[in-house]
């Protein structure tokens, strides 16, 4: 059992501590966060509370420290944190800039603790399933995918939410939704070589923007075509076309309360296939794999540089979607 403590008990971190109630490798003993009902909170859930993190650094009991907090401080904090000889697991965007995605991983490397990224679309059994079916060739040369990400969890948010900050969230869905599908077509295509994109704010009050189109262009020679939305209810879909065949993973629901999803497949010469998939904790699978991980017993299925590529295909889409020009990916 790896002993956590959880930075930053905002929506995100409070659906974490939640999901990891019943873990059989990973308990949750502290929370961290300096909002003075965070305490309050903390101890309504039989948790320890701290302030900052370096309580957490400074704490024997604690293994591992799992960063739900605004972007801009990961990289630091996961820095930190691995000089201190604790486990990290980083919310989605690893970071913001590849440079700071490279000190951080190298911190983790540098002082041997394992580092997980909170991309769970990874571990949804449809496209697990999916991913298997095109890196057995099933799919043939793969060629492009079209991807959407959309939700309205937002459109409440308060006034001067960090969310809904250009500089914590540039690019506006990004960071929030279009980040999994990134994650997602690097884990198939490998590294990006350009990005073009285009945000918008057209139906809310998210400042930052709400609506976001972009074309990725990857190494390999296919193209990720991205649909991220922030203004309208929730619709997920993601589709990998190849030469002999293709395959498309459909969300019933967000992945905070899943309720399953549908994988269509076709192949050359054959009908389509349909299968329905139940709900699964894709995001316990993740943190569970990450703490299987740090004891040993395991691999973590997402490379350093895979992360890495993640990240410096990100840089460039922010940077496309302020100059509205295509940017290379460093």
């Amino acid at each position: 059992m790896l002993n956590a403590a959880v930075a930053g008990l905002g929506w995100w971190g409070k659906t974490i501590v939640a999901t990891l109630r019943d873990s059989a490798n990973l308990r949750v003993v502290m929370a961290i966060d300096p909002d003075p009902a965070a305490a309050a909170w903390a101890r309504e859930h039989g948790l320890d509370h701290a302030g900052t993190l370096d309580a957490a650094l400074t704490d024997d009991v604690i293994q591992a420290v799992i960063l739900c907090t605004p972007h801009s401080l990961h990289a630091e904090q996961i820095v930190r944190a691995a000089q201190a000889k604790k486990h990290v697991f980083c919310e989605k965007p690893l970071a913001l800039k590849r440079a700071d995605a490279v000190r951080a991983i190298e911190a983790c490397r540098k002082n041997g603790v394992m580092l997980g990224v909170g991309h769970e679309r990874r571990f949804e059994p449809p496209m697990i399933e999916l991913t298997r079916l095109a890196k057995s060739g099933a799919f043939g040369i793969l060629l492009q995918i079209e991807a959407s990400f959309c939700q309205d969890k937002f459109l409440d948010l308060p006034a001067g939410n960090w969310r809904m900050s250009q500089s914590e969230a540039p690019a506006g869905p990004m960071t929030a939704t279009g980040i999994h599908l990134l994650d997602l077509a690097v884990s198939l295509f490998g590294p990006a070589e350009s990005a073009l994109a285009r945000t918008r704010q057209l139906g809310s009050a998210l400042t930052n923007g709400d609506t976001l189109a972009a074309l990725v262009s990857f190494k390999s020679g296919a193209a990720l075509l991205l649909n991220a939305i922030l203004a309208t209810p929730f619709a997920g879909r993601f589709t990998l076309y190849g030469n002999k065949g293709w395959g498309e993973v459909r969300d019933l629901s967000h992945v905070e309360n899943p309720k399953g999803w549908m994988l269509t497949t076709c192949l050359r010469g054959g009908e389509q296939v349909l299968r329905d998939y139940p709900p699964a904790p894709a995001v316990k699978a993740n943190l569970e794999s990450f703490a299987d991980a740090a004891a040993g017993k395991s691999t973590y299925p997402m490379t350093h540089e895979e992360m890495i590529a993640t990240v410096a295909a990100l840089e460039a889409i922010v940077t496309s979607s302020r100059s509205g020009t295509i940017a290379a990916v460093a």
